[in-house]
């Protein structure tokens, strides 16, 4: 009878478990959202922000670095990381050294309105004799002269393309004076040149040189593409992101190495003496859109 009675209560308690379980509700694991692809974060930051003193791009392993300057702060950086956080985790947020600005100023090289650029790349269409420079110079100035004082007249804006491009073509003078540097010669600060025979885009840790009107001649390594920089007055997209350093006056400078063009200096953050970000209108857009070729 003891063990009758013992086999009862096994049951009763088995039933009141099954009983119990069966009102508790299950716990579904938690679904985690879709990470987005770096195409729709891009596309979001476009509609988002358009905050002057940031930037971003893809990174190789598909995330999107998005970067802000000295000036983003308060309100501004609050909005910034508000609309990052809602993109979830393929954005990584970084603060860059100094002001994210145009590399253009009142100084010396090639002159144009009241401001002084660097000569790009010298280029040629049926026989005719441009160079290229960026586009936020030409659209500050019609004509473009050899000296500050604007006495030596070097040519005048035949197109400029700014914002969202950053390029532009001088067309040389053509009734007296000297004729163009031969080929699409880079001239460096030392004196020396490099000869360009061909324009291509770079890859990603490729080597580069930068030479420009303020600071010279400068390496480093492309670190991004198909970036975008909001400056003050405009968006500019497709840039190279380089490690390379730049000042004020060497906008419109070439990104070269060896024989190959590869870009024009649009506008980074830092210096030449602390370092800094430099960022790259590709040549060729600029050469397919006038049609025109170095040589």
């Amino acid at each position: 009878m003891k063990a009758l009675t013992l086999r009862r209560t096994a049951a009763a308690l088995a039933a009141a478990a099954l009983t119990l379980a069966a009102a508790v509700p299950a716990k579904a694991d938690p679904v985690k959202p879709p990470r987005l692809s770096a195409a729709a974060i891009t596309s979001a930051l476009n509609d988002k922000i358009q905050t002057p003193g940031t930037a971003w791009m893809t990174k190789p392993d598909g995330t999107v670095l998005v970067s802000y300057d000295s000036t983003v702060t308060g309100t501004k950086l609050t909005q910034l990381t508000t609309e990052t956080k809602k993109l979830g985790a393929g954005i990584t947020l970084e603060k860059l050294p100094g002001k994210l600005t145009k590399y253009i100023s009142g100084g010396m090289a090639t002159y144009g309105g009241n401001v002084k650029c660097s000569v790009g790349f010298n280029v040629q269409r049926r026989g005719k004799y441009y160079f290229l420079t960026a586009g936020h110079c030409g659209v500050e100035g019609a004509r473009w002269y050899q000296d500050a004082n604007h006495k030596i007249f070097t040519g005048a804006v035949h197109h400029a393309s700014y914002p969202w491009n950053d390029y532009s073509l001088i067309v040389y003078r053509t009734d007296v004076g000297a004729p163009p540097p031969p080929g699409g010669s880079v001239y460096l600060y030392n004196g020396h040149s490099q000869d360009i025979t061909t324009a291509m885009n770079p890859g990603l840790n490729q080597l580069v040189y930068r030479s420009g009107s303020t600071s010279g001649l400068h390496s480093g390594r492309v670190t991004g593409l198909n970036a975008t920089v909001n400056y003050g007055d405009g968006r500019v997209a497709g840039l190279i992101r380089t490690s390379v350093c730049a000042e004020p006056g060497d906008s419109g400078g070439p990104l070269f190495y060896r024989q190959w063009a590869f870009g024009l200096t649009s506008g980074g953050s830092g210096d030449c003496s602390s370092g800094g970000i430099t960022y790259f209108q590709p040549v060729v857009e600029a050469l397919n859109a006038y049609g025109v070729s170095v040589y």
